[in-house]
């Protein structure tokens, strides 16, 4: 054996150790410089991604401003929406083989149905088809496709390390909180966002490695573009309890316009099905060159006019009329399938709504004093809490942008209310939910399940086991039994046939010998005791995994195996339903 050969099998024998004690729980260590990574490696993705959109917008738009659409041209206003639409369109039909859905919702689908795994070719299409979007002047998002494209940086880092599948799932999360944390350079909200959202768990072992995610990109992202935050927010001032019915009001209206857009998306997305992807995503981008043609402020991400609306810049007649333009250009959009993301529309609807009803409560009462800016914030924060049914990350998002705790009891009170409107009242799932089922995916969040994909199996199987014959001699058996196993994986002609416990073997040979009887050959499927029927588990699985597939091979115990050189598999270890329970009780 070479140096070389040595060393190669010494690092891939740790790695083996690092992946047997990541699909513990708490392998908090390990997991948290993973996060870090993860965090670092989706940053630079996320920026590379603002480059290039941002970087072709000043290019492409007069003045060379980023957000400039409102100087295009009248015909350029249509053409440019229906051009991009109709290349994305093409690029997913004769690439996407099937991957049509992206965004937060596909993230959401492959943790409750796929352990996280995301494809490199949904990470390309997600990254060009969202640029071309936004580029083009679609009426979407740039959160959402960071976070996806966060998820899969951390999804293919664990695929890459072949780690167990509970350690890629928290990866996922942390590349998700690094999006988050990476667009707003708000860190804290991208950590909420993820664990509420995303991952919906609140652990020490998530939550550390998914904070580090977040501070690891929100350190690239500031390297790369400055601390500066995404919205301009002058200080605010909540100026009195007088204004709570006003609060009230903001929210119950904030609910009802989140689940009108909640109504309207799914409506939308479900009758779409029928026709070709390429005609849905030219459709998207007509509409909204139709409506840019009297409202350009519908084109593209529109933080421009959210910063206006921040700071008290825009006239009412202009400001209901954006928020409506906007609403039924993101529907168009989102509901076609251009893959860009929600966030960001409903932010722009939220700060529209606020604003528009703190200048009409100005107008009827001159004397009030109430603040437009403040009211665009809190309009914001409600229709985020109540279309994302993520009321922590709002709140939280909120307090990162305006560094005003002045705005926590406002903020907490126009959420909920918001949510609570759009949740019980109207019974409107999340913006990510209702997209999912539109597009004839389900989605369900069992907590016993959710406890079980925390841990892998290597983490439970059981290593003191033995893989006899079926058929042993005397000499064998004693030779067996002096080296302790707890288990016998029994062998047949191709695979292992059955688990039985040592000590079965062990009491059948005592017997024997008490009895003085002369037996030579002992065949392990028939002497007394209990034997399981085995089938294969992939080392990486989950405990979700593992009891999936018991449930589907009808069997009660599996071996846990993983392919070491092309078709050489090696065994690990045993695992049976009862040490899944026990993990789970415990």
């Amino acid at each position: 054996m070479t140096k070389r050969t040595k060393t190669d099998k010494r690092f891939a024998e740790r790695l083996d150790r690092l992946r047997m004690h990541l699909s513990r729980p708490d392998a908090l260590l390990q997991l948290s410089a993973l996060g870090l990574l993860s965090g670092v490696f989706a940053g630079a993705v996320i920026v590379l991604f603002r480059i290039l959109v941002e970087g072709s917008q000043r290019g492409l738009l007069p003045a060379g401003l980023a957000e400039n659409y409102e100087a295009l041209p009248l015909t350029a206003r249509v053409l440019l929406p229906v051009a991009g639409g109709l290349f994305i369109g093409l690029m997913f039909h004769f690439s996407a083989r099937g991957v049509y859905v992206l965004g937060v919702a596909k993230v959401l689908e492959r943790m409750a149905y796929h352990q996280g795994y995301l494809s490199v070719r949904g990470f390309i299409l997600q990254f060009f088809g969202a640029a071309i979007a936004i580029i083009s002047g679609h009426s979407v998002g740039r959160e959402g496709p960071h976070i996806y494209l966060g998820a899969a940086t951390g999804s293919l880092l664990g695929q890459y390390l072949t780690l167990p599948n509970n350690s890629i799932r928290t990866l996922v999360g942390c590349g998700a909180a690094a999006g988050i944390a990476a667009s707003f350079n708000t860190p804290l909200a991208g950590v909420i966002f993820a664990l509420e959202v995303v991952m919906m768990e609140y652990t020490l072992a998530s939550f550390i490695p998914v904070m580090l995610a977040a501070v690891g990109a929100t350190a690239v992202s500031y390297l790369a573009f400055g601390s500066e935050p995404a919205f301009l927010v002058p200080a605010h001032q909540f100026n009195s309890l007088g204004e709570i019915p006003l609060v009230v009001l903001l929210g119950v209206t904030a609910g009802a316009v989140a689940a009108l857009f909640i109504h309207l998306l799914q409506q939308v997305a479900k009758n779409a099905s029928r026709f070709p992807f390429w005609q849905r995503t030219t459709l998207a981008g007509l509409v909204v060159g139709v409506l840019g043609l009297w409202v350009p402020q519908v084109m593209g991400i529109g933080y421009d006019s959210v910063n206006s609306a921040l700071l008290g810049e825009l006239g009412l007649l202009l400001l209901v009329s954006v928020l409506f333009a906007k609403l039924l250009a993101t529907v168009a959009c989102v509901g076609l399938g251009v893959p860009g993301g929600m966030i960001g529309p409903v932010l722009f609807i939220g700060a529209m709504l606020g604003s528009s009803l703190a200048q009409g409560v100005q107008r009827l009462l001159p004397d009030s004093g109430v603040d437009v800016g403040l009211y665009a914030l809190l309009g914001m924060g409600a229709m985020m809490g109540s279309s994302l049914q993520a009321p922590l990350a709002a709140l939280t998002a909120m307090m990162e942008l305006t560094h005003t705790p002045q705005i926590i009891m406002p903020g907490m009170l126009v959420i909920v209310i918001a949510s609570l409107t759009a949740s019980e009242l109207f019974r409107k799932e999340s913006l990510f939910i209702t997209m999912l089922k539109a597009s004839g995916m389900d989605y369900s969040a069992n907590p016993v399940l959710q406890t079980l994909r925390r841990i892998g199996v290597a983490s439970v199987m059981r290593e003191r086991f033995q893989r006899p014959e079926r058929v042993m001699d005397r000499d064998a058996v004693d030779a067996l039994l002096k080296k302790e196993p707890e288990w016998l994986l029994i062998q047949g002609e191709e695979r292992p046939i059955a688990l039985l416990r040592a000590l079965d073997l062990a009491r059948h040979v005592q017997a024997l010998k008490e009895g003085q009887e002369d037996v030579q050959l002992i065949d392990l499927m028939e002497i007394p005791g209990q034997r399981y029927e085995v089938a294969p588990v992939h080392l990486q699985a989950t405990l979700q995994e593992a009891l999936d597939i018991l449930k589907d091979k009808g069997v009660d115990a599996l071996f846990v195996e993983r392919m070491t050189a092309p078709g050489i598999k090696r065994i690990y270890g045993v695992l049976t339903r009862d040490q899944i329970e026990s993990a789970y009780h415990y």
